[in-house]
């Protein structure tokens, strides 16, 4: 069994934020596999389903990107995983819009969500999908640029790498990480 969490944030003017591409993934991927609705359980919303004939718990942490690692734990705990069953999508600043990698283990570099979840994993080895927003250019302007809303623009290439990432889905759940950034990026290119 995996546990799949998106991190973000559940005010409901937060849901277009760059910071919530987390939970916009997971959504993605629960809808495309015809998850059950999502129901309220550890400290989040959850549902469960199949991807690729492997079964997938989808997290939506409510605590707040602060405090993501609480609610993570607790679904953790409940169904006794190992840490390696565990993966994260979250916004990633150092990647280009639209672009997507997959990795296990590594440093916060700054991001609230993923030290929440070091503090109650450990420096874990989790996997964790960094899928990318941009830096805006400048330290200082951050915040703003990941608490701000996705712009038409980024429509472009939202809505595909979205498509993607679903449709790709039960190579992440195979285990099979880099053939899943190669489906993505193909998928990607394809005319829609």
């Amino acid at each position: 069994m995996w546990l799949w969490a998106g991190l973000g944030n559940p005010e409901p003017r937060m849901r277009l934020n760059r910071h919530n591409i987390g939970f916009m993934a997971v959504d993605a991927i629960a809808a495309r596999y015809d998850f059950p609705p999502w129901r309220q359980r550890f400290k989040g919303m959850v549902a469960e389903g199949s991807v690729g004939g492997e079964r997938v718990l989808a997290l939506k942490p409510l605590t707040y990107m602060n405090a993501s690692g609480e609610s993570v734990q607790a679904a953790r705990a409940f169904y006794k995983l190992p840490v390696d069953a565990i993966l994260v999508f979250h916004d990633e600043l150092d990647l280009a819009p639209g672009k997507l990698r997959v990795k296990r283990g590594g440093g916060a570099a700054g991001h609230n969500g993923l030290r929440s979840l070091d503090r109650v994993l450990g420096a874990a080895e989790y996997w964790r999908v960094r899928l990318g927003v941009g830096h805006p250019g400048e330290k200082e302007r951050v915040l703003g640029h990941v608490l701000g809303d996705f712009s038409r623009d980024d429509e472009a290439w939202l809505a595909p790498l979205l498509a993607a990432l679903a449709e790709a889905a039960p190579l992440l759940a195979a285990g099979r990480m880099e053939d899943f950034m190669t489906r993505v990026a193909l998928l990607q290119r394809e005319p829609g």
